[in-house]
C-alpha cells in the first residue's frame, strides 16, 4: 500500500530541518543557522498514530535569480507537487515576512491540504502572538518548537487527518510484482514496452517523460507478473527535472509494492553515484533485486566486454553481491529473453523457506570449518538457528551472548547459507538473539 507523502516547506531559516529531524527521530538533515544550508530535498520515513509516511525536507523557497536560489525553489516546488499534505513552517520570532507571503501564494496554487506551523514558540507566553498568522489564509496556526519538541503531537494529529484514504489491494501470492527503478532516461519505459511487445508506455528521449507509476499486467510461460514502471518526472508548469535525484521518491513508492526490483543501468553513460543510491533503497527495503544493464547494443557486446562490465558493477555495488546482472537492449530486444527467468528466480528465492534441521546442519558444518570467535576470553556459542520470515528470508541465530556475534562472523554464516541454498537475487537477514 502506498505511503502518504508529507512535505515540509517554508522560506530559509525557519527551522524546517530541525523539525524534520524531530519527526524522523534522527539527525538526517544538516542543522545550521545559515539560510540555505538544506539545498536538496531529503527523504525519510516517519510514523504517527500507526500512520507510516514518507517525509520530505526541502531547501527553503527564496525569491531571487541567483542560480542556487532558483534551484532551491524548483526543488521545493517538486516536493510540493509530490506531497499529499504540506506542512508550511513560519518563524514566530520574525513575524510574517514578504517571503512567507510569496510561499503562501505558491502553496495556494497547489490545491493540496496545508497545515500551518508557527515554529520557535519556545514558551507559553508566545502563544498569544501567533494569531496574526491566520491572515495567511490556511486556517488555525499550530504553535510548535522544533528545538524543544513542543506542539508536534497536535501538528501531526492534524496532518494525518488529511491523508488520502487508500484502499489496500490484495496481492495474488502467485503473481510476481516487480518494478523498474533508475535514473531518468536509462530506458525504463522502453523496457516495459519491449516486455509487452507493444507501445503501452510513452517513450521519449526527454528525461523524465513518465510521471506516474503504471501497473501493467503480463503473462509469460504461465507466470503472472505485474510491472510497476517508475520513470522520472516530466516538466510541469515551472517544475523541472533538473537533477537525477528527483526520481528517488517515485522509486521509493514503487519499491514498497514490489517483490523484485530491477535496477536499471545505462550501458552507454555508465554507472553513476545516483545508481548506487537508488539501488540502496531497494536493498534496505529487503526486496529481491536484479541489476539490468540496458542499451547493451550501444557498446562492445562480446563476452569479454560483458565480464569486464560485470566486474565493474561488482566493484561499485558491493552491497548487492547477491544480485544477478542481466545485459540486454530494450531497443533491439537482444537478450531480452534472459530477464523474466531471472526475475522469477529472484522472486522464488525471496520467498524460500529452509527447514530448521537442514539449516542447523549447515550452521554446524560452518562452525566446524571456522570456529566461533573469542572476545575478551569469552567464546561465542551458537545454540541453534531457525528461519523466522520470508520477503526477505530472515534467520534468528540463538547464541549465549549476542554481543559476541561480530559482523564478520555473521557475514561468514550468511555466505555459508548462500553457498548451501543459493538465495540468488535476494538479501537475507541474520539476527543474533539470546535464548530465553
Amino acid at each position: 500500500m502506498r505511503k502518504s507523502v508529507v512535505a515540509i516547506v517554508g522560506r530559509p531559516n525557519v527551522g524546517k530541518s530541525t523539525i524534520f529531524n524531530r519527526l524522523v527521530g534522527e539527525r538526517i538533515s544538516i542543522v545550521e543557522d545559515i539560510p540555505g544550508v538544506t539545498r536538496d530535498r531529503i527523504y525519510s520515513q516517519a510514523e504517527w498514530l500507526n500512520n507510516s509516511f514518507n517525509l520530505i525536507d526541502t531547501g527553503g523557497i527564496e525569491i531571487g535569480d541567483e542560480p542556487l536560489l532558483v534551484q532551491m525553489r524548483q526543488q521545493a516546488e517538486v516536493a510540493i507537487d509530490e506531497a499529499d499534505v504540506i506542512i508550511f513552517i513560519v518563524n514566530a520570532k520574525e513575524g510574517i515576512t514578504a517571503a512567507d507571503e510569496e510561499v503562501a501564494k505558491l502553496l495556494f496554487k497547489s490545491n493540496k491540504p496545508i497545515v500551518l506551523a508557527v515554529n520557535k514558540v519556545d514558551n507559553p507566553e508566545m502563544r498569544d502572538e501567533i494569531y496574526e498568522y491566520y491572515s495567511l489564509g490556511f486556517g488555525e496556526p499550530f504553535p510548535i518548537s522544533g528545538a524543544h519538541g513542543l506542539g508536534l503531537g497536535d501538528l501531526l494529529d492534524e496532518v494525518v487527518k488529511h491523508f488520502p484514504q487508500v484502499v489496500q489491494q490484495e496481492m495474488d501470492e502467485e503473481t510476481i510484482y516487480f518494478s523498474l527503478i533508475g535514473r531518468p532516461n536509462v530506458g525504463k519505459s522502453s523496457l516495459v514496452n519491449a516486455l509487452l511487445n507493444e507501445d503501452r508506455v510513452i517513450v521519449s528521449d526527454i528525461e523524465g517523460t513518465t510521471r506516474d507509476a503504471i501497473d501493467t499486467h503480463l503473462t509469460r510461460d504461465g507466470q503472472e507478473y505485474v510491472i510497476i514502471d517508475t520513470a522520472g518526472m516530466r516538466k510541469r508548469g515551472k517544475v523541472y527535472e533538473t537533477t537525477e535525484k528527483y526520481s528517488v521518491l517515485r522509486a521509493l513508492k514503487a519499491i514498497e509494492r514490489s517483490d523484485v526490483v530491477l535496477v536499471l543501468i545505462d550501458a552507454e553513460t555508465g554507472i553513476r553515484e545516483q545508481d548506487k543510491k537508488i539501488a540502496g533503497y531497494a536493498h534496505d527495503a529487503g526486496r529481491g533485486i536484479v541489476i539490468v544493464v540496458n542499451k547493451w547494443d550501444t557498446v562492445e557486446t562480446d563476452e569479454k566486454a560483458m565480464k569486464e562490465y560485470e566486474d565493474k558493477i561488482r566493484a561499485h555495488f558491493q552491497f548487492l553481491d547477491y544480485a544477478p546482472v542481466v545485459f540486454l537492449s530494450a531497443k533491439t530486444k537482444k537478450r531480452l529473453h534472459t530477464l523474466l527467468p531471472m526475475v522469477q528466480v529472484a522472486s522464488e528465492n525471496h520467498t524460500k523457506r529452509i527447514s530448521t534441521n537442514v539449516l542447523n546442519d549447515v550452521i554446524m558444518d560452518a562452525i566446524a570449518m571456522n570456529p566461533t570467535p573469542t572476545v575478551k576470553g569469552k567464546r561465542l556459542k551458537v545454540l541453534y538457528a531457525t528461519q523466522v520470515a520470508v520477503k526477505p528470508p530472515s534467520f534468528v541465530v540463538f547464541v549465549n551472548e549476542p554481543e559476541l556475534m561480530h559482523f564478520s562472523y555473521q557475514r561468514f554464516l550468511e555466505n555459508k547459507i548462500r553457498d548451501a541454498f543459493g538465495f540468488v537475487g535476494t538479501p537475507i537477514k541474520i539476527f543474533a538473539r539470546k535464548r530465553s
